[in-house]
């Protein structure tokens, strides 16, 4: 029970409440049908993301903070203007919530730079092996020299 005003300051434990007081304190608006548990990560990991915003490898420890899966980042790639990078990630995170993907881009993105998005799906594939042990015959024609005889070999 003595541990119970300490907890609260621990977003990870506290209350639904206590989380959106914390947040407000951080600058942590929560998104319109977003969960819970993807709110306490953005509030619990806020100044981690802020330190790590505008860099390369910020942008990929920010993805890995928040449970987002592989990120790859391209740039300066043929046929696209210079300050384009493209952005690999699973379906399955952008599908989830468009918006919030794009306030991660606003938020802990670099400046003067556009983002593309490419998204990739996972697929499992199973192949079986088996024998192939079918026989196998060549039957040839043979056309001799009597006419409307045929031979077979």
């Amino acid at each position: 029970m003595a541990h119970w005003p300490l907890d609260q300051l621990d977003v990870r434990q506290a209350g639904e409440g206590i989380v959106r007081l914390i947040a407000w304190q951080r600058g942590i608006d929560r998104f319109t049908d977003e969960k819970l548990d993807m709110f306490r990560l953005r509030v619990f990991h806020a100044y981690a993301n802020a330190r790590d915003a505008g860099s390369v490898i910020g942008f990929e420890r920010i993805f890995h903070r928040l449970a987002l899966g592989p990120l790859q980042q391209k740039e300066r790639l043929l046929n696209k203007d210079w300050d384009v990078i493209v952005l690999i990630v699973r379906d399955s995170v952008t599908a989830q919530n468009p918006e919030f993907m794009n306030w991660l881009i606003q938020t802990y993105g670099r400046t003067c730079r556009r983002y593309e998005w490419s998204v990739f799906s996972i697929l499992t594939l199973s192949v079986k092996s088996a024998t192939f042990d079918w026989d196998q015959q060549t039957h040839i024609a043979v056309l001799e020299e009597a006419p409307g005889e045929i031979a077979y070999g």
